[in-house]
Order: C-alpha cells, then sequence, then structure tokens
C-alpha cells in the first residue's frame, strides 16, 4: 500500500461529489500541494474514442496502450484495476484523493444530499467526517456543509495525516496544521544524487553576435554567466525556503550557442553523495547563468526572453530516475 496520504470521498450517484471533489482539488493545489485524484466508475470509460490511435492499437488486441505527450501520459488497460494496483502506481504527489471504493481501507468523507432521499451509502461509523446539507443526520463526526471546500481541506491536512489509519504518512513539505516545513532527512542514507537543468535565452542577431564575438562591453558573456551559475547553486538554500544546505560534489555549466534559434543554451549539472536531491540546485545554477547572460547584454536589448527553464535529468533518490524526451523541433 502507497505511504501517500489518501483519503476517500463516498456517496450515491447524482450527489454531486463529482463537483465537490473538483472544488477541493483546486483549494489543494492553491495551497502548494500536488494531488492524485482517482475515480472508481461503475460505468464503461471513454478515455480513447473510435478511430484515436489509442482505440485503433485496443481494437487490434493490446492488452496496454500508453499515450505520452509533451505535457500528458495517459495508460489505458483492457482489465480492471483494485484501489490497491491504483494507489501503487501514484507516485511523486501530496495527496490522493479517492472518488468511490467504499469499502477501501482508508479514511473516508460521507457526502449526502438531502433531495436524493438517499442518505449517506454507507454507515456513519465508516467515516473520519461527514459533508451534507441535511440537518436532521445526528452525529458525533465532524460535519461540513456540501460547499464547505476550504473547512474539508483544512480538516484533511490537520486531522487526517494524524489519525492512525493505515496509509496515512505525512505531507512532504507540510506540518500537521498544513502550514510549510523542511522535510526531516535526518534517517536516510546517503547515497549519489545528480540533477541537470537547462536553461534558454532568446536573443536578437546582433545581440547573438556580440556575445559570440566577445563584442559585450561588460566582458566574455559566457564565462560570466558559468560563473554565476555555479555560484547560484551555492547559495540555492539561501533563496529556497525548504530546501537543505548540501555538500555539493560537484557543479558544471556547459554554455552554448544555438544559432538557428539564435539563443544562448545552458546546460547545468549538479551531483553530490547525500540525502537529499540536487534538482533544485540544478535549476537554481541554470536560472542564475541565464539572468546573467541577461545581465550582461541588457545595455545592447532589453527584451530578450529568459525560456524553458526545466529539469533535464535526474539521478537518486527514492523517486528514482527521470529524464526529459526533449522536443528537437
Amino acid at each position: 500500500m502507497t505511504s501517500i496520504p489518501t483519503v476517500a470521498f463516498t456517496a450515491h450517484s447524482g450527489t454531486g461529489k463529482t463537483t465537490l471533489l473538483e472544488k477541493i482539488v483546486r483549494e489543494l493545489k492553491r495551497r502548494g500541494l500536488r494531488v492524485c485524484a482517482i475515480k472508481q466508475d461503475a460505468h464503461h470509460i471513454q478515455l480513447d474514442r473510435e478511430g484515436k490511435d489509442s482505440w485503433r492499437f485496443a481494437q487490434a488486441g493490446a492488452d496496454m496502450v500508453i499515450v505520452s505527450g509533451p505535457e500528458q501520459t495517459a495508460v489505458i488497460e483492457r482489465r480492471a484495476r483494485t484501489l490497491e494496483q491504483n494507489l501503487e502506481a501514484v507516485h511523486d504527489v501530496d495527496i490522493i484523493l479517492v472518488e468511490g471504493y467504499c469499502t477501501g481501507d482508508i479514511p473516508k468523507i460521507g457526502i449526502c444530499r438531502k433531495a436524493t432521499g438517499l442518505g449517506f451509502a454507507q454507515d456513519l461509523s465508516c467515516y473520519a467526517a461527514i459533508a451534507t446539507d441535511d440537518g436532521d443526520v445526528q452525529t458525533d463526526l465532524p460535519r461540513f456543509g456540501l460547499d464547505d471546500v476550504e473547512a474539508i481541506a483544512t480538516f484533511i491536512l490537520e486531522r487526517l495525516p494524524r489519525t492512525g489509519v493505515q496509509n496515512q504518512g505525512d505531507f512532504t513539505h507540510f506540518n500537521e496544521q498544513g502550514r510549510a516545513r523542511m522535510v526531516d532527512v535526518g534517517d536516510k542514507a546517503p547515497s549519489r544524487r545528480t540533477a541537470t537543468a537547462g536553461a534558454r535565452v532568446l536573443v536578437s542577431r546582433e545581440t547573438f553576435e556580440l556575445i559570440r564575438s566577445g563584442g559585450m562591453k561588460k566582458g566574455d558573456v559566457l564565462t560570466v554567466a558559468q560563473i554565476a551559475g555555479v555560484m547560484g547553486a551555492k547559495r540555492t538554500p539561501d533563496l529556497i525556503p525548504m530546501c537543505h544546505p548540501i555538500l555539493l560534489g560537484g557543479i558544471n555549466l556547459e554554455m552554448s550557442l544555438d544559432e538557428a534559434r539564435c539563443a544562448v543554451e545552458i546546460r547545468a549539472t549538479v551531483s553530490c553523495d547525500g540525502k537529499t536531491g540536487v534538482e533544485m540546485e540544478a535549476l537554481t545554477a541554470a536560472s542564475t547563468a541565464a539572468l546573467t547572460v541577461y545581465d550582461m547584454c541588457k545595455a545592447v536589448q532589453k527584451d530578450m526572453v529568459i525560456t524553458d527553464v526545466r529539469l533535464l535529468d535526474k539521478t537518486g533518490g527514492v523517486h528514482g530516475d527521470f529524464h526529459r524526451e526533449e522536443d528537437k523541433r
């Protein structure tokens, strides 16, 4: 079972639970959490419509189809998954919200809309809290209205991680009051970790030629930006509040000129043998180098664009390795 905090919302059909969950997702995202939503649907899902590539592969007999693009990935299997199987597939989020799965061994919030006349889907003893507009319901459970989105979100952050029910861990960057904290990595064993980040500065043709020829009055743009990137990586915990000070093993900045794009390409690689990753150090290095390019050239051009600051690769840590497939256009 996953260690990610998980809460289910259960109700009869037609009570508006999907609408309520949608609002709670928005509220938790507003508070900075990474959210996964899992829905148990008794109907036939229609993700791969007739004529689409995924539908054609499935019709050809594929048991699993994966469709992946720059911003989204969908996995379509020709079988049902249990709640446990779905939970095990989730990673890199702070909380999981489940719609349905009444029988799952996770904390549940029951929803009841009086107008349906259906009551709750389960006995009240099964719930950690309820959300209802029915004033006749008698219970000692925490109780919310159907529109109390902020209060329900606060309850999830403050109360559910402390219930002791299976699956309840702690939120990655939030304490029991839902406020930011630095994660305790003291019990982790040191391991080899690396991260590479990229950034791009789009410049005019005139600026590009001055950078290439060394004609900028402030000096060698790429060399200064390279040094600034190294300094930025080392100062990351001074800039990003929840980053740990890390003894970095290596910092390398690669600066290059892309004539086709008329751009300065920046690639920053950071490594350490430590208890937490160095993604933020690599991203800070790339960002600092990009800002330095702007500073070195701003007397010539004010409308330069810093873009595509992104993580390219990482290795090590409990979440495993990551590699971004770059768009070659």
